[in-house]
């Protein structure tokens, strides 16, 4: 199946630890899932449970997250990311997701996106001969992120492009993207090979595809279109239980790939 399900907020009813909720959404089929931060886990169990099962472990996150649009920060950063290169390439996760932080009131728009440039390319010269790419995940400032500096997948791939590393690409949160009320298509244009990745969640309430107003097969569809061709991430909170909250979407996935009987 081509579904991501994130650890954190999915398969919760096989238990509290990640370890446990990789074994169940590979019991249901699923190759690949997520998970946010490292530091709190018990990394020789997940990738016990990871060589168990076959399971992919896609993405975490660069752990500290810290407001990287402030240049105070970027020592610490860097050594962040050095860190959490080691774990991903620990798990075998082929991504490190980032966030740009808040944004800041006492420097321009423009000086902001010239230093967060500047860190994520030092921090790609740290992934140079590895196979991990960083991704640059947009944020909504209407529901969930009041405040976040990078709120636009346009403005996110404009910095992607700018950086001009083969190891940095954007986490396309499509749910972060809708709740702005982008035009998808139209945001994204002719940058599609800039998406490293996509993440998934209806709207209103951040459940699970189905539960919402958006109309997934169209905004899937456009995505492919756009050149993406990995798996959909599911960053959602189930509003049931986790494999009853995937049908929805993992019909429209099948369809969408060909892979329906």
């Amino acid at each position: 199946m081509s579904i991501a399900a994130n650890m954190e907020w999915m398969f919760t009813e096989a238990g509290e630890t990640t370890a446990d909720r990789i074994r169940a959404a590979s019991a249901h089929g699923l190759r690949h899932v997520e998970m946010w931060g490292w530091r709190d886990k018990d990394l020789d169990a997940i990738k016990a449970a990871l060589e168990e099962t076959g399971v992919e472990l896609l993405s975490l996150i660069v752990d500290p997250q810290l407001q990287i649009t402030d240049p105070r920060t970027h020592d610490a950063y860097l050594h962040a990311v050095a860190e959490s290169l080691d774990i991903a390439q620990r798990l075998g996760a082929p991504f490190l997701v980032a966030v740009a932080g808040d944004e800041r009131s006492d420097v321009s728009r423009g000086e902001q996106r010239d230093v967060v440039v500047d860190v994520l390319r030092r921090a790609s010269a740290l992934l140079e001969g590895t196979d991990v790419t960083l991704l640059l995940e947009n944020l909504n400032t209407r529901v969930d992120h009041a405040g976040a500096f990078l709120d636009s997948t346009r403005e996110g791939l404009d910095v992607v492009r700018a950086i001009g590393s083969e190891h940095v690409k954007l986490l396309l949160d499509a749910y972060h993207a809708l709740v702005m009320e982008e035009d998808l298509a139209s945001a994204i244009g002719s940058d599609g090979s800039l998406i490293g990745h996509v993440q998934v969640a209806d709207a209103p309430g951040r459940h699970e595809p189905g539960t919402g107003d958006l109309d997934w097969a169209k905004q899937l569809r456009i995505l492919r279109e756009a050149g993406y061709s990995g798996p959909w991430g599911m960053e959602y909170l189930p509003s049931t239980d986790t494999v009853a909250s995937l049908a929805h979407i993992e019909r429209i996935a099948a369809q969408l790939d060909g892979d329906a009987p």
